[in-house]
């Protein structure tokens, strides 16, 4: 099982630790691939809105960008980090994140992402965690995962040093039951409810117009002709 971890923030706090913990329950290390931003990827959507007329490749840190998306494609597993920044994820975490408004499901999704199960973790000394986890969320929902956790936890403190073991126990608790229920739903293609819906109204949508880049895509991958990307070829 191959699991992309991607930290909204540079260094390995209680949000990393908690989300490494869950990475190696699920995989050898040698299948984990981690980013960290802003180390990573550090530039702001400037507006341009080239991925959306034109193509994704003419954003113009496209080339920073896809090393971390060509990771993410190829995960089983993606996990994102946080730790909770005024009731919300990182603004690191949030940059990137609006670089992929391309791969919503109303414009140009990848088929990938409807066969990946996600995990959205976070962490606060004390709240905070639903807001900031929904931050991310919303994004893989959106992306077409049909499988999001979420792992919010108050750890009470502001380094993990200081965490309490009781505290840490539970995670190591809380991670090996997640990672049990992960490895146990295995890799299938069933789109959520949402997405299937999103998606139909999309497909008639395309089908009908001259909508640039997104129709285009739309009309090559068949989907505005019954085509659907959570069904095996037969």
């Amino acid at each position: 099982m191959k699991v992309v971890v991607v930290n909204g923030q540079n260094h390995k706090g209680s949000t990393w630790h908690a989300g490494h913990m869950l990475a190696q329950k699920l995989t050898s290390d040698e299948d984990i691939t981690e980013f960290f931003l802003p180390r990573d990827f550090s530039d702001f959507c400037c507006g341009c809105v080239k991925c959306f007329t034109e193509s994704e490749e003419r954003c113009p840190h496209y080339e920073k960008l896809h090393p971390i998306t060509e990771a993410v494609d190829a995960a089983d597993v993606i996990i994102l980090t946080s730790p909770v920044y005024v009731y919300h994820c990182t603004g690191s975490m949030k940059a990137w994140l609006d670089h992929y408004g391309w791969r919503w499901l109303v414009h140009r999704p990848e088929e990938k992402m409807f066969s990946k199960q996600a995990v959205v973790v976070s962490t606060a000394a004390g709240a905070g965690m639903k807001s900031a986890n929904k931050d991310m969320k919303d994004s893989l929902s959106f992306w077409g995962v049909p499988r999001i956790y979420t792992l919010g936890t108050a750890v009470m403190e502001v380094s993990w040093d200081g965490v309490k073991d009781s505290i840490k126990e539970k995670l190591d608790r809380r991670t090996a039951k997640l990672a049990k229920k992960i490895i146990s739903s295995g890799i299938k293609k069933r789109a959520s409810f949402k997405s299937r819906i999103l998606f139909f109204a999309m497909s008639k949508i395309h089908a009908g117009s001259e909508n640039g880049a997104d129709g285009s895509y739309w009309r090559e991958k068949g989907w505005t002709s019954g085509k659907r990307p959570w069904k095996q070829e037969k």
